[in-house]
């Protein structure tokens, strides 16, 4: 293993005890809705402080982008994107799908990928170049080559109430096009899970860098092909993603193209 990578999932598995451990007392927090929000604020802060000291205790000099903390100060070549904990709502419900997601970016290229699903401990990596695993078996994309055998995940635009009515126009015609839609609600484990050939092929928008970057590189390297809605490889910072094996993608993206909002931007 890579030992920036191993540093990765050092991290992600010092994270995922924090989340384990805080899963155990969710009926003791669960009070008020306001203790319910701050106790899960916590736990993300909570596992984002031991992965960045994790890393940083490594490669102090690494810059940083966290969901929480923000992008840190310093220049580097070298950048550690990080989703201490995606799939915040399901977690604050025990609804058991969610993730610790680390990546790290070299020159704005991802090249060391760690997805760590906590309640499974199902560990996915991926080192540029070196294939992906899954536990230490390697994995592959789903062979299925028609989208209508295809089994699709996505996400909700939860943010941008303005943007559902076209996301509901997708949804539909999505539906019609393949066998079933999920949504489970994490889509750095989403895309672990295309990687893993358990699902066909994801699609999202309004998404952030920190959901996707390892993912993106778990899918590539399972033999996938990752984009924006259009098919353009150049979308880590654009919030829309397509992941699929080639086929399917190719598939995929003619009906998300009409959706695409890089074509405004």
């Amino acid at each position: 293993m890579h030992p920036m990578l191993n540093i990765a999932v050092k991290a992600a598995r010092r994270a995922g005890q924090i989340i384990n451990r805080a899963s155990l007392d969710l009926d003791l927090i669960q009070v008020s809705k306001k203790q319910h929000n701050d106790f899960v604020t916590e736990v993300d802060k909570a596992s984002e402080a031991a992965i960045i000291d994790t890393l940083k205790t490594a490669y102090p000099d690494h810059a940083i982008l966290a969901e929480e903390s923000g992008r840190s100060e310093n220049e580097s070549e070298y950048q550690w994107i990080i989703d201490p904990l995606d799939g915040t709502t399901n977690f604050i419900h025990g609804f058991q799908y969610y993730c610790v997601s680390i990546a790290l970016a070299h020159r704005g290229i991802v090249t060391q990928a760690v997805v760590y699903d906590p309640t499974r401990n199902d560990l996915f990596t991926a080192s540029r170049g070196r294939g992906a695993f899954l536990n230490d078996r390697r994995i592959r994309v789903a062979r299925r080559d028609r989208l209508a055998d295809g089994l699709i995940g996505t996400g909700f635009p939860f943010r941008e109430k303005d943007t559902l009515d076209a996301y509901c126009r997708l949804f539909a015609e999505m539906t019609t096009a393949c066998a079933g839609l999920r949504r489970p609600g994490a889509a750095a484990l989403d895309l672990a899970n295309v990687a893993a050939g358990r699902v066909d092929g994801f699609f999202e928008q309004g998404i952030s860098a920190w959901d996707m970057a390892a993912g993106s590189l778990l899918v590539t390297e399972a033999g996938g092909l990752v984009g924006n809605y259009t098919g353009d490889s150049n979308f880590l910072n654009l919030g829309e993603i397509v992941a699929a094996n080639p086929k399917i993608y190719a598939q995929m993206v003619p009906i998300l193209s009409k959706y695409s909002r890089t074509k405004t931007a």
